[in-house]
């Protein structure tokens, strides 16, 4: 019997042995990093070097990263903690920037899946209230890559503050939170090969942060709350494999991704690709079958031990209309019809074929294995 095939790696990925390793150790950390005592001092020095580690990683100041239960919480904490009156989010972000503020603007983009740069500006223009603008440094369904530099460049000229979603970003591009000079930068674990249920917010020094969760002095009075030491070992764990291997991934995967999108277009040649004409994320392929529901190639494929999926991971678990494709302004029949496919460090040429001979018994029933 075939083994399962994963190819949903942007919306959780496996977790690498040494990550999960790294965490047994911490497991065995009695302490409260919080305690005065010889445990805690233990626990807080782990938790420090597992910061510092993290970091590196991504060329930050130590001291500006504060440890979150995860992605969702970072970016709820940096878009309402910075207190500006305005935010600017752009029309593909996550859900958990889009629904963090009833009264945030959304940022058009283009056909191609960027942001509209000039839209940003002429919205920035139009009023003088201190603003924070939101823009993901890669989108998590097409994997687009956004023109963040240029986005930064705008906002400053307005006094905005710039808060960058790179969670899809980290270990598949290179990302240097400083070089990149966002305010606020959320990153997430399982995204990379780390553990769910932790991530970073990075914070600039200058940037004044007010806390989500109050009763504890923990992060520097930025998040109260003991932290998950297993998780943020494993986090750290994680990103350094992820940063020392990214180069060397991004063309592994850029050539698998490059095979399956050739072998769609040769099978079906009106199989639309989404975000093609833009820099993309080497892991990430968007595609839409017209006239077949996004909802039964994910159920079909899963059946043929093959996992996908129709855009963003949702809590609900179900097949909803992407906000993502709507934004680029795909036509809903079109976008009904997309699936995402994403890869990652376990992926392997044979998926590829698998994929495709799960795909082509979809297309033909007669054809299935």
């Amino acid at each position: 019997m075939n083994q399962p095939v994963y190819m949903d790696y942007n919306a959780t990925a496996p977790v690498f042995p040494a990550a999960a390793a790294a965490m047994g150790e911490a497991l065995t950390i009695v302490g409260n990093p919080s305690s005065v005592h010889g445990y805690g001092r233990a626990a807080r020095k782990a938790m420090e070097d597992a910061r510092e580690r993290l970091a590196a990683a991504i060329g930050a100041d130590a001291r500006g990263i504060v440890f979150t239960s995860g992605a969702t919480e970072a970016n709820n904490l940096a878009l309402q903690g910075a207190g500006r009156p305005r935010i600017l989010v752009s029309a593909i972000e996550h859900d958990s920037v889009r629904g963090v503020s009833s009264a945030a603007e959304l940022v058009p983009v283009h056909r191609s899946g960027e942001v509209d740069l000039a839209a940003l500006e002429r919205m920035l223009g139009a009023d003088h209230r201190p603003a924070l603008v939101s823009l993901m440094l890669a989108n998590n369904e097409t994997g687009v890559v956004q023109p963040v530099a240029d986005a930064i460049e705008i906002a400053r000229r307005y006094g905005a503050l710039v808060h960058c979603d790179a969670v899809q970003a980290l270990g598949r591009l290179p990302l240097n939170v400083t070089a990149l000079g966002a305010d606020l930068v959320s990153l997430s674990a399982h995204k990379i090969g780390g553990p769910a249920g932790v991530g970073a917010l990075y914070v600039k020094d200058a940037v004044a942060l007010k806390p989500l969760l109050a009763g504890g002095g923990q992060e520097r009075g930025r998040r109260a709350g003991t932290e998950n030491l297993p998780g943020i070992v494993g986090f750290a764990a994680a990103a350094e494999i992820a940063a020392v291997q990214q180069p060397a991934e991004a063309a592994r995967l850029g050539a698998l991704r490059d095979d399956l999108e050739a072998r769609i277009r040769a099978a079906r040649p009106d199989a639309t690709m989404f975000g093609i004409e833009s820099p993309r994320l080497a892991n990430t392929s968007c595609v839409a079958l017209p006239g077949m529901a996004s909802e039964r190639q994910v159920i079909a494929l899963d059946l043929a031990g093959i996992a996908v999926s129709a855009g963003a991971a949702c809590s609900s678990g179900k097949v909803r209309a992407s906000a993502v494709l709507g934004a680029m302004g795909v036509p809903p029949a079109l976008a009904a019809s997309a699936i995402r496919v994403s890869l990652g460090w376990q992926s392997k040429a044979e998926d590829i074929d698998r994929f495709m001979a799960a795909w082509a018994g979809l297309l033909n029933p007669q054809l299935a294995a």
